[in-house]
């Protein structure tokens, strides 16, 4: 399986190399390194469908790809090529399509396998921390979002439609990413989450001080 592995990652680093909304292959490793950690935490010892997941949970996200029914069938034919058995894909499948934090506004959180669950975790902790500052940044330059406009509260989004509207990188950080740590499904995932949500909450304090300086 370590073979297959590997030619996952590739798989994920040639569709993912290109991107810049901080989505890219460097995003899906780090995921991959957090949820392998995880994954010891939990005891989990078989760990293919979590790596597999975590390289490939961005590949058909409508953030990064313009036309995600080509780029899932292509995965699929990859996946299958690749020797995968059919249940091994479904689920690889049902966790990349049931993560996403804007999908939950609408439909819930999704009823993830254990696997599922610290993918989602570990994808979550990369929205967080030094890296979620400078990803949040990235991306918000990326859809041409202000930095921030203090005329301008937080919005409570409903919707994945109106999720997706622009609003500031400052606001990023209360409409989402310090939402993320109560959402987290392991117990590993929740301490570092925290840790992670500190210490931008100490930025967000310094970055009030510079602006009104």
């Amino acid at each position: 399986m370590q073979n297959k592995l590997e030619m996952i990652r590739q798989y994920a680093k040639e569709k993912l190399g290109s991107d810049r909304s901080g989505h890219d292959f460097y995003h899906v490793e780090r995921v991959a390194k957090i949820a392998s950690r995880l994954a010891e935490q939990e005891g989990v010892k078989d760990q293919a469908i979590i790596v597999a997941a975590s390289y490939l949970h961005d590949v058909i996200d409508d953030k990064v790809v313009a036309d995600i029914a080509t780029e899932a069938d292509e995965l699929r034919i990859f996946l299958t090529d690749l020797g995968l058995s059919e249940g091994e894909i479904e689920e690889i499948f049902y966790i990349i399509e049931n993560l996403s934090y804007s999908k939950e506004l609408e439909a819930g959180k999704a009823q993830l396998s254990l696997a599922g669950q610290i993918v989602q975790d570990a994808d979550r902790i990369d929205a967080l921390g030094a890296i979620g500052i400078l990803r949040t940044a990235y991306y918000g330059g990326h859809t041409q979002s202000p930095l921030y406009d203090p005329n301008v509260a937080p919005k409570r989004f409903t919707t994945k439609q109106a999720y997706r509207e622009k609003s500031t990188v400052i606001n990023h950080f209360y409409e989402k990413l310090f939402k993320l740590p109560e959402t987290m499904n392991t117990l590993a995932g929740k301490e570092e989450a925290g840790k992670r949500k500190t210490f931008m909450e100490e930025f967000l304090k310094r970055f009030y001080e510079e602006w009104d300086i």
